[in-house]
């Protein structure tokens, strides 16, 4: 049997689907973690990694925590922070 590879953007909404459950289960240290690690792809990933961290995971992530009344500000690192209100600024919300 063939090993299938997953395209990039699959793996990243697979990624936000994770970070979301560990906030549904309450682990919010893991989830923080996986937050870290979305910033660090996006402050040194190439091109393609960061416009998939900023269209999927960061939407995806902070939709889901906003109808959760989660406190975005505290979670998100800084460059997701930023990433995030730049883009409720675009959608005029």
């Amino acid at each position: 049997m063939k090993n299938q590879v997953k395209p990039a953007s699959a793996k990243v909404v697979q990624f936000a689907e994770i970070t979301k459950s560990l906030i549904r289960k309450g682990n919010i240290p893991r989830a923080k973690k996986c937050l870290e690690v979305a910033e660090r792809l996006l402050t040194t990933g190439n091109a393609e990694t960061k416009n998939l961290i900023v269209n999927i995971y960061i939407f995806s992530v902070s939709t889901f925590m906003e109808l959760r009344k989660c406190n975005i500000a505290d979670m998100f690192p800084q460059s997701l922070r930023k990433e995030y209100i730049a883009q409720i600024n675009t959608s005029g919300v």
